[in-house]
Order: C-alpha cells, then sequence, then structure tokens
C-alpha cells in the first residue's frame, strides 16, 4: 500500500484498508489452523470483505447495516464508478472521495486474499511475487518522482520472504537440522546456513544499486493526448507541473471555442493560490452544485465600473478532465451532461464523477471593463481575500525583491507596477523556452527555480507567471497562478456567425492574476511571445459597441461592493474547505497523517521484537509437545541474539558444555535438551517414524515433554542473565535471530555490544 501513497492523499482509506487486510488474513490464518478446505477458507474471506464495506460504506442499504441486500448490490456500481471516474480524470495525487475510497478499500482487501491463496492455500509464493511487484509499480510509473527509498526497501524484504518461503517448499520435511544425510556433504543445517543474512544482504546490494543508478536513468512520462483520436484522450495537471504536458512529442486538438467577444477568452481550469516556496497547490475551496440556487453567486463590483455580458461556447473532443475549462469571469454554464459543482471564489467548475471528454457548453460571462484611470485609482487587494494569496515562504529572495523594485522603481499606483513587470516581462531580456530551464535544472515554479529564471532570463510560462506572482506578493499584492488554456487559433470556420478557434493540447498555459479593489482578479500576461498582454483604455477614448450585451445601461445593475458577506451566503465563503474534494475534517488539534504516520513508526519499531516473541513461543509450543528439534533451535536462537557465537562445526554436546562453563546455564537443564536432540539426530530411522514423523525424543512421555519447555525456558533465562543490560534491551528491540541464523558464518563469531 505503501506506494500508493505517491498518487492518493492519505486519508481514512489507508486505515480502513490496513484493518481489511489484517482482518483478512487473521481469518485464513484461523481457517487454515482449523483444516478448513480451501474453498471455505477463500469463502469466509469473501464474505468477511463483503460485509466489512457494506458496514463501512453502504450500511443504509444493508440488513442490521452488515449484511449486503439487492438494493447495495445496486448502489455498489455507482460508487465504483465515481471512483473510477476520479482515476481516469484526476492527477496525482487525488484526493480520495467516497467512491475512490470504496474502491481503494476493496481492491486492498481482494488484493490480501488472492495472495493468501496463491501463497498459503496454493503454495506458490513465486506467483505472488508477480502481484506484489505490479502493486509497486504502478504508482510509480503513473506518478514519476526521485527514488522511494522506504518503499522499495519493504518491496525488497516482501520479494525476499516470498523467495524464502518458496525454498522452505523444497527441503525435506521432519529432518532434523543437525542430522547428518547420506551422500550429501554436511548437514542439512550448514547447508542452509546464512540464507536469511544472505537474502537480507542481497537485498541491501539491491537498495544500494537503485538509490545509485535509479537517478541517472531518464525518467518516464505520461504524454497525455499522444495519439490523434486513438489514444486515451489529453488531462490536465493542475499542479503546475506543465513542463513534460508542453514538451509532449505529439500536440492534438483538445477543444473548439467560439465568443461573441471582441476576442477569444483564456479558459480557465483551476486556480492556485497557497505557495509553499517549492510549488504552486491548487485550490481546494468550498464548492456548490452548479444548479443550485447560490451557483456562482454575484459578481461584486464598483457600481461605478462597465459591465458586458458575452456568450462563450465550448466543444471539448480530446480532454479527460474533472476540471471545465471555462471562460472568465463565468455567471453560468448551460449544456453540461453529469453532476458539476462551482467554486464561487474562483469560478471554476468541477466535478467527482463527470468529466470534459465529449462535453458541450455555453459559459456566459460578465466583464468588468474599466478604464486606464479607473484601475490607476484603485489599489491591488480587496475585503473578500484568502490569506493564502498573500503568503509567501520565509526564506531568502532578495535578488528577486531587488529585480522588482528595480523594474517598478517609477511607477506611481499598484496597476502601473504591475504593467512594469509584464512589460519587463515581455521585452527583449527574456527569451521563451522549453528546454533551455531543463538542460540548466530548474524545470519548477519554486523560489530557486525562479531566481535562476530571472537571472538566466529563459523559460517558459510556468517560470514567467510565478516570477510575476512571487514579485506581486513581494510589493504586498494578492496574487495567484491560473492554469488553463490559451484563446487557441482560427481554423478558418464559421459557426452561427461566430469564428470558430482550434485549441490544441501545446497551447496549455499559465498565467498571474492579481486581485484589485472594486474590480476583482485581473488577468495578467508577462510570457514572452504569447497571448495578448493586459492593458485597459483611458477613459476619453470612446468605448465602441461589440456583439456584448452592455449590462451598465440598465439591462442588469451591478452589484456594489461590501466590506463584508453576510454568513447566510455560502457561495463567498473562501476559507471554508471543500468537504466533497477534502473530504471529512479531522479533529481539532489532529492530523490524520501525523497520527498515521505515528502509529507506522511505531509498528516498524517493535515489529521485530513481537516477531521475535511469537517465534519464541512457538518453539517453545513444540518443545512442550516433545519437538526436541525445536527445543534445541530456541536455544540457538537465543543465544544469536544475545551475540554468543553459535558456529555450525560445534557439536551439541560441545555447544552445551561451553554454555554451562561460560554463561553459568543450568547443566541439568542443558543435558536434558543435549540428550534429546542427540537421540533425535542419531537414533535410527525407526524412531522417528514411531513418533508419525515427528522430532520427538523415542520413549519420550508427556511428562519429559513439559521438562523439556521448562528446559528451554531455564536455559535462555540464564544465557540472558549473564549478559549486560545493554546487550539484553539490543537483543529484544534488535533480534539478531530473525535473519542471522544459528550455524550460519554471521553467528560463528561474539557481537560486541
Amino acid at each position: 500500500m505503501g506506494p500508493l501513497l505517491r498518487v492518493i492523499e492519505p486519508g481514512s482509506w489507508l486505515a480502513a484498508g490496513v484493518l481489511l487486510a489484517g482482518l483478512v488474513l487473521a481469518a485464513g490464518y484461523l481457517a487454515h489452523r482449523g483444516r478448513l478446505p480451501a474453498v471455505a477458507v477463500s469463502g469466509i474471506q469473501l464474505l468477511l470483505w463483503a460485509v466489512f464495506l457494506t458496514a463501512c460504506y453502504l450500511p443504509d442499504t444493508a440488513l442490521l447495516w452488515i449484511f449486503p441486500t439487492p438494493e447495495t448490490i445496486r448502489e455498489a456500481p455507482g460508487l465504483l464508478a465515481a471512483g473510477m471516474n476520479e482515476i481516469v480524470v484526476g492527477t496525482a495525487p487525488l484526493s480520495s472521495g467516497e467512491g475512490l475510497t470504496l474502491l481503494l478499500v476493496g481492491a486492498i482487501g481482494l488484493f490480501a486474499i488472492v495472495l493468501d491463496h496463491v501463497v498459503v492455500t496454493a503454495r506458490m509464493p513465486l506467483l505472488a511475487v508477480t502481484g506484489v511487484v505490479a502493486v509497486w509499480l504502478v504508482p510509480a510509473l503513473a506518478a514519476p518522482s526521485g527514488m522511494d527509498v522506504v518503499s522499495f526497501a519493504f518491496l525488497a524484504a516482501a520479494i525476499l520472504f516470498l523467495l524464502r518461503a518458496e525454498t522452505r517448499t523444497r527441503e525435506t520435511p521432519g529432518v532434523p537440522s543437525a542430522r547428518p544425510t547420506t551422500g550429501q556433504a554436511g548437514r542439512p543445517a550448514e547447508r542452509r546456513a546464512g540464507v536469511g543474512a544472505t537474502a537480507v544482504g542481497i537485498g541491501a546490494m539491491a537498495i544500494v544499486v537503485a538509490i545509485t543508478v535509479t537517478p541517472l536513468l531518464p525518467t518516464p512520462t505520461m504524454r497525455p493526448g499522444a495519439g490523434g483520436g486513438l489514444g486515451a484522450a489529453a488531462t490536465i495537471n493542475p499542479s503546475l507541473n506543465l513542463g513534460e504536458d508542453l514538451r509532449r512529442l505529439t500536440n492534438v486538438p483538445v477543444l473548439y471555442v467560439r465568443s461573441n467577444a471582441p476576442q477569444a477568452p483564456y479558459l480557465r481550469v483551476v486556480t492556485l493560490s497557497s505557495f509553499d516556496g517549492s510549488r504552486w497547490l491548487p485550490d481546494h475551496i468550498r464548492t456548490l452544485p452548479l444548479e443550485g440556487s447560490y451557483g456562482f453567486g454575484e459578481l461584486r463590483i464598483d457600481e461605478s465600473l462597465r459591465v458586458t455580458a458575452y456568450r462563450t461556447t465550448v466543444e471539448v473532443t480530446n480532454l479527460a478532465s474533472a476540471w471545465l475549462p471555462v471562460a472568465f469571469p463565468a455567471v453560468a454554464v448551460e449544456g453540461l451532461e453529469g453532476d458539476w459543482e462551482v467554486m464561487p471564489f474562483n469560478r471554476t467548475v468541477v466535478s467527482r464523477t463527470a468529466n470534459s471528454q465529449g462535453q458541450s457548453y455555453e459559459v456566459q460571462t460578465h466583464v468588468p471593463r474599466p478604464t486606464r484611470e479607473q484601475i490607476r485609482a484603485s489599489h491591488a487587494g480587496g475585503t473578500v481575500l484568502r490569506d493564502a494569496t498573500y503568503a509567501l515562504p520565509d526564506v531568502p529572495m532578495d535578488q528577486i525583491l531587488q529585480a522588482a523594485t528595480a523594474v517598478t522603481a517609477g511607477a506611481e499606483n499598484d496597476y502601473d507596477r504591475l504593467i512594469a513587470l509584464q512589460s519587463w516581462f515581455r521585452g527583449d531580456e527574456f527569451t521563451y523556452s522549453l528546454d533551455a530551464p531543463v538542460a540548466d535544472g530548474f524545470d519548477g515554479s519554486g523560489i530557486e527555480a525562479i531566481e535562476q529564471f530571472v537571472a538566466q532570463k529563459e523559460g517558459y510560462c510556468v517560470h514567467f507567471a510565478s516570477a510575476f506572482a512571487v514579485m506581486a506578493r513581494l510589493m504586498d499584492m494578492p496574487a495567484r497562478i491560473v492554469v488553463g488554456y490559451l484563446p487557441g487559433t482560427g481554423n478558418g470556420s464559421i459557426v452561427e456567425g461566430q469564428v470558430q478557434y482550434q485549441v490544441t493540447s501545446d497551447q496549455l498555459h499559465a498565467w498571474p492574476e492579481v486581485h484589485f479593489d472594486g474590480i476583482g482578479w485581473v488577468p495578467f500576461e508577462p510570457t514572452k511571445s504569447l497571448g495578448t498582454p493586459t492593458s485597459f483604455l483611458p477613459e476619453r477614448v470612446a468605448l465602441t459597441d461589440d456583439a456584448g450585451e452592455d449590462l451598465t445601461g440598465g439591462v442588469a445593475e451591478p452589484v456594489a461592493p461590501s466590506a463584508s458577506i453576510a454568513p447566510t451566503d455560502p457561495a463567498m465563503n473562501p476559507d471554508r474547505d471543500d468537504q466533497a474534494l477534502s473530504g471529512p475534517a479531522s479533529p481539532a488539534g489532529i492530523s490524520l497523517t501525523g497520527a498515521l504516520t505515528a502509529v507506522a513508526v511505531l509498528l516498524v519499531l517493535t515489529a521485530p521484537a513481537l516477531l521475535r516473541e511469537v517465534v519464541r513461543r512457538r518453539r517453545l509450543a513444540a518443545a512442550a509437545r516433545g519437538d526436541a528439534a525445536a527445543a534445541w533451535l530456541g536455544v540457538r536462537e537465543a543465544a544469536v541474539d544475545l551475540g554468543i557465537p553459535v558456529p555450525a562445526a560445534e557439536s551439541p554436546r560441545a555447544f552445551g558444555a561451553r554454555l554451562v562453563a561460560e554463561y553459568d546455564a543450568p547443566a541439568g537443564a542443558v543435558s536434558l535438551l543435549v540428550t534429546a536432540i542427540e537421540r533425535v539426530s542419531y537414533a535410527p530411522e525407526g524412531g522417528v517414524a514411531a513418533a508419525g514423523g515427528s522430532r520427538r525424543a523415542p520413549g519420550a512421555d508427556a511428562t519429559a515433554d513439559a521438562a523439556m519447555s521448562n528446559a528451554v525456558s531455564a536455559v535462555t533465562g540464564a544465557l540472558s542473565a549473564s549478559q549486560s543490560r545493554g546487550r539484553r534491551l539490543l537483543a529484544t528491540l534488535v533480534p539478531r535471530s530473525l535473519i542471522v541464523r544459528p550455524g550460519s558464518a554471521y553467528a560463528a563469531a561474539r557481537v560486541p555490544v
């Protein structure tokens, strides 16, 4: 499950997946111990799987809230379809909704059932390796990133464990490790000595090689829309990692647009306000139903501004995205199929269950058209803004600030400062390039990338937009970045009297916006050689009428600016997180990710001790049943844990004598164990066969069995008491016997504390 965290944000699915997998495997273990048929084992696990999912995600449709009913079966496909849609149209890291959570938890549970059947029932551990590798590899290919050492270490450990399980199936059962084998050199214990430690060595070598070599290999990339109308549709990465999208080898038409505006509008998809110094994050603002009573909400601008209404028609042909390309500022969208929601604060449209592919819709916009004098008289700011639109990381930005100060030195108002920045970026000093930034190592939008961009003056839209937005914030102006599409290129077609523009996948774009009091968000175009730079006409120039509807002349009065928004208007509450996008809120002061991380760390730290305790108890239980080999192995493993040498060449009698002489082991208990293992190892074959193939010493009875178990406890207790407190603690927390087997080369020498 670890690799999934790179493509899906941690949430309730993680805890539920761990719990369900644990329950399924525990049920399988108990069923196997009860010697039930394989079909019964799988049936019990599947029943538990169905009951768990029903109780967690579809209780309202279930009998007694846990047992599936026909209504449950009818409801489940809709949720699963919503989850699949999130995967198809979303981009990593996904924020899991109810449908995706059900899909994830259900898949994790089924995977656990399949692995249990393949490994335990069918006894084919190597076949299970294929599934484990696939689960680890698919997320790595879906979201290429740096080497995940922890995830790879778990993968290596899982594969090595399955390989060891495979080799155990080929070992001769019922033969004690100390028994010589005729015709073969050495004893089976010697032949198998060090298998665990060698496996760990191989795993460590693999990790080192992977860490060293992986960074030198080219990173695999997704190329959305790589094939005309045949391949998968293009998609959009809203996290501003547009470099690979813009450098794709094949560009395809993604949508067609026409409008009655004087020129085709930019189409926004998502806004990014939060900036942590290394990346810009998409806004997850509260959403409302598109067709609801609030919808986009009112356009709040100064009553003195001219406002014009336009209509823009968009036909999507090759773009599968949960975000809808819309003109700005939208006040209504008509003709959509499926359930869509609107983020009123940034006037973007998003869906959990539908996507943009094949949609044909009309966007109505009310565009404020201030004069140059009006925008110069205004100031960058406003009363209804999120703190994130001002925030900057607490890192040195002297070089960026100096450049912004120098460029805007002669400007007397916020608008002129921003125009000066726009003109500087679009001037002769800068060059638009998709390749140079990658070659010089700053293909990003963080502070370090911006500093290099300002110094080298070469980059693409991400660099221009990021640098502009950061400089605006350094001058105390609220700014954000928009990801969307350029207006496109006219294709010569006239539809309903309007020129049709074709927008291709390489016209994916990013641009900055700054908020002006009484006017709203004003877009700027700093990217050299792309788009249309922002400018406003002076008041003395007559504004010619166009095909748009002038709302200022009495058709509809603009709403006057308000110093505060009524709390009854949820459409304009920008600081309330979107429940649908973010999932259920965590309790105050508690971070779900932090809690899960703490639990995971605790489990990792205590896992060796818990596993060793399980093994120790199994040895004692076997000794209590008269298994002399298990009893003797328990003593040797305890010695390995404590750093006491356990060489393969030393006979049981010699090893026992050394334990008595050097570590104060009780002589009687050691003698009992040595005698028992010697009888099992060297008695005639009939002695073992008489016991039904077990490792019980010939002639042993229940009383002797109990004595053997007590002898193991007495000897191991004495060995522990002979060591220092530090050595005992180390043996408990980091038991060497889990990977270093008695008789191996690693167990032959004393281990210092």
